[in-house]
């Protein structure tokens, strides 16, 4: 425990520059006594650490020092190869410069990690293409190596981007943003960006070209990637042509219900032990397929037009099988 706590300590030092005896303690989890200890122990090692006195001062390295990876204990190089075999990177481009670095990752390894790291990591599969029912999971669409390039000097470097992009049921148009960020779902690749100081989330698989402009792109310094996507999704399922249902369903489906709906607004029990649901889902058509699916384990209560779709849908099925072939 105490060689990866000086490890830690160290990558501290090298990430903030200079930390205090309490700030390092509070990182660590452990007592000024435990660091200040730890700070001998590294130097006695030839750490090149120093202290600073003052005010503001505390503990730093040298300029120009760097460590190795060898302070990897086995369960930290586990979850890197682990993470390398995730096929999210994939939606930015970032595959062979993923693979790349996981190469790199075993060679620093000691050599006692080595051989058992890399052999647990072929112990676990993450997000295989196809389920157990042998469904194949729907990929994203390849996207250009250029158009990923162009993408991503322009999100790190802050400058506009000029993208010729392809909306849904519209002609392709050129359009020039302000990058913020890239974000990947289930193997799709977004870019959020803003466009006239407005929100815009384009999907990089529609982008069919892309040029990094020089023009500093307007956006804030620092953004919270997690919390945009969080109230971008928000406002995206609060559009569209939305419907409310009320539906009793069988409680051993109730996931399924609750799984595909957008929102649940209200519930309670019914005498029968039926759950009573109010639902809301992205449009009719939703609505429709989502009470299909659990057949008689559920049944749509309200509205009317619904009741009606399903109905009818059930007595074109019932017509088309009750004749021999």
């Amino acid at each position: 425990m105490r060689a990866d706590r000086l490890v830690s300590l160290v990558l501290l030092l090298r990430q903030h520059g200079r930390l205090s005896a309490a700030a390092l303690a509070r990182e660590l989890e452990v007592s000024t006594r435990t660091v200040l200890r730890d700070i001998e122990a590294l130097s006695a090692a030839g750490v090149p650490v120093y202290a600073e006195r003052g005010r503001h001062g505390g503990f730093a390295l040298l300029p120009g020092f760097r460590t190795e990876l060898t302070g990897l204990n086995h369960d930290e190089a586990l979850a890197l190869l682990v993470a390398g075999s995730r096929r999210g990177a994939q939606a930015f481009g970032l595959g062979s410069a993923l693979a790349s670095a996981m190469l790199k990752v075993v060679d620093a390894l000691p050599e006692s990690y080595r051989d058992t790291a890399a052999g647990a990591a072929e112990r676990l599969l993450i997000d295989p293409e196809t389920d157990l029912l042998s469904r194949r999971l729907v990929a994203e669409e390849e996207v250009p190596d250029a158009v990923v390039a162009e993408v991503l000097r322009a999100v790190f470097a802050g400058h506009k981007l000029r993208i010729h992009y392809a909306a849904v049921d519209q002609t392709p148009k050129w359009r020039t943003v302000d990058p913020i960020g890239l974000v990947t779902v289930r193997d799709q690749g977004y870019l959020l960006a803003t466009r006239s100081g407005a929100d815009r989330t384009y999907r990089l698989s529609r982008v069919l070209a892309a040029k990094e402009l020089a023009e500093p792109a307007q956006r804030p310094d620092r953004v919270d990637l997690d919390r945009a996507w969080q109230e971008r999704s928000t406002r995206f399922r609060a559009g569209g042509d939305q419907v409310t249902v009320l539906v009793r369903v069988d409680p051993a489906r109730r996931e399924d219900l609750v799984g595909t709906a957008l929102a649940v607004r209200a519930e309670e029990a019914d005498s029968d032990g039926r759950l009573r649901l109010e639902v809301t889902f992205q449009d009719p058509r939703h609505a429709e397929w989502a009470l299909w699916q659990l057949a008689t384990n559920a049944e749509a209560l309200a509205p009317q037009w619904l009741r009606d779709s399903l109905r009818n849908r059930a007595a074109a099925i019932a017509t088309r099988y009750g004749v021999s072939p």
